[in-house]
């Protein structure tokens, strides 16, 4: 078990506090990476459980294109080198009442290398119709939307 696993959720209800006192809204980018034969990247993060898409906070002063750019390289070990599509900005009130999320798609890239140490347990391509088991339900409704299964949610 690494430091993260041990104090992320006790220092996690603090950290929430304090982003509800200095800000009234938070932004986080997620990517959905595809490969020429369909596939799409998720992440498996050593403190939360689940396969994710990856990405991850929008800090003060960074563009959402910024942030992208540097959740995919440090998460996944991709460089994004075309130009995204914002597939959703998704409100995700599970957390924190003020929390966004902008999804977008990702087709031109290229791999790298990956500067996630300690956060990423597992980088996985999979085929949209067959996912890993414990893909969470969000990702797996936001790769829906992205196939056109769905409508795009307002929420999470």
């Amino acid at each position: 078990m690494n430091w993260r696993q041990r104090f992320e959720p006790m220092v996690r209800p603090f950290m929430q506090a304090f982003w509800r006192l200095s800000r009234g809204m938070t932004m986080g980018v997620r990517g959905i990476v595809v490969r020429a034969d369909g596939h799409i990247v998720l992440v498996r993060h050593t403190y939360v459980g689940g396969w994710h898409l990856p990405g991850g906070g929008v800090e003060r002063g960074e563009s959402i294109r910024d942030a992208l750019a540097h959740e995919l390289r440090d998460e996944a070990g991709v460089s994004v080198r075309g130009v995204e599509v914002i597939q959703g900005v998704h409100a995700n009130h599970s957390r924190f009442r003020g929390d966004h999320v902008v999804v977008c798609v990702v087709r031109e890239w290229q791999a790298c290398d990956s500067d996630s140490v300690g956060e990423i347990a597992e980088v996985g391509w999979f085929d949209p119709a067959a996912l890993p088991p414990g893909t969470t339900a969000a990702t797996r409704a936001r790769i829906a939307e992205y196939l056109g299964e769905a409508g795009i949610a307002d929420t999470w």
